[in-house]
């Protein structure tokens, strides 16, 4: 099977290969692909040196799968390119994910909806991705009405950037800015452009991207979102009403017993989900469970993951994994 990866050198581009190796998924021919500047580098992968193409030499090679992280603009102008040579593409970028026709993923909730004509699939973001993955469950049994949701997301959302903004913060030295502040010792309310709402594009894709992967428009979604100088792990803070009357053991119990989730809710333990022990792992984190006794039928929750791993790579590679499990790749 030929595989391009698309971005291959970056931040979530790097962290797809480590995931494609650790869950051995059948690569015959690797396409690594970059931006002009690393073109005619190499790359290593399961101890051998591949050469990162341009795009248009990937596109020759017609790969059987290409996994984009490249940004919003490379995957509207190249997806296309690459779906008419049959390939399937799967894209990390925000492009897709609420274009009419394209299915948005996360493989626990809504793989189903995957169908051989689907030639480009949408990731979700990040934030995402985890909030839909702990609710799910609880949504089955008893029904969203409203989510509000707060957010303290890891500074390597923004990318390599903000990681050095913060390093050389921390070191006390002078260097490019990825945010308006500093996010050494400080928290920023600004994850993403404003729009004319006062809401920022991070915010809304919690909105509508949640509402579509649930497949119910009428859920109440409001929220914010903060970057915190966390290097790797984004965090939420979820109080959500349903439908219908909840109990609390039976509610643990559905988390449990969830794919993906990892329950962590003992606090005569201390144990609850914390960014840094989520790091480098593929479970979304769910704790700090408590009935809400303002408000009826209202739940407190705390969810954490890795916003490279579920919240970007290994999520794609999942949807990777579904089509080949649906023999829609070969």
């Amino acid at each position: 099977m030929k595989v391009a990866v698309v971005g291959a050198t970056g931040m979530v581009g790097t962290v797809m290969l480590k995931v494609l190796a650790e869950r051995k998924f059948p690569v015959t021919e690797l396409i690594p692909v970059a931006s002009k500047t690393s073109v005619g580098k190499t790359i290593s992968w399961q101890d051998k040196d591949y050469r990162v193409h341009s795009l248009e030499e990937a596109l020759l090679k017609k790969p059987d799968l290409a996994l984009f992280s490249a940004g919003s603009a490379c995957s509207l102008a190249w997806a296309p390119k690459f779906a008419a040579v049959g390939t399937s593409v799967v894209d990390n970028s925000s492009a897709w994910r609420m274009k009419v026709g394209h299915k948005l993923i996360v493989p626990e909730i809504n793989a189903n909806e995957l169908t051989a004509a689907d030639k480009i699939i949408a990731n979700p973001n990040c934030s995402t991705i985890q909030m839909v993955l702990a609710l799910n469950p609880l949504h089955k049994r008893y029904g969203l009405e409203r989510i509000i949701v707060s957010t303290y997301q890891s500074i390597t959302g923004t990318g390599v950037k903000a990681m050095q903004q913060l390093q050389n913060e921390e070191q006390g030295l002078h260097g490019a800015m990825a945010y308006p502040y500093p996010i050494y010792r400080n928290c920023l309310p600004h994850c993403d452009d404003f729009t004319s709402t006062g809401y920022t594009k991070e915010e809304m894709k919690l909105v509508h991207e949640t509402r579509k992967i649930i497949g119910d428009k009428n859920i109440g979604i409001t929220a914010t979102a903060v970057r915190v100088p966390v290097m790797v792990g984004h965090s939420e803070s979820l109080n959500v009403t349903f439908k219908n009357d909840f109990d609390m053991r039976t509610v643990r119990t559905t988390l449990h017993e969830a794919d993906g989730l990892v329950l962590q809710d003992n606090t005569e333990m201390n144990t609850y989900p914390m960014p840094l022990y989520a790091e480098g792992k593929d479970a979304v984190f769910v704790g700090r469970l408590r009935r809400d006794a303002s408000f009826k039928n209202t739940l407190n929750m705390w969810v954490v993951s890795d916003n490279l791993r579920k919240g970007a790579a290994t999520n794609t590679v999942q949807i990777a994994e579904c089509l080949l499990q649906k023999g829609f790749i070969h």
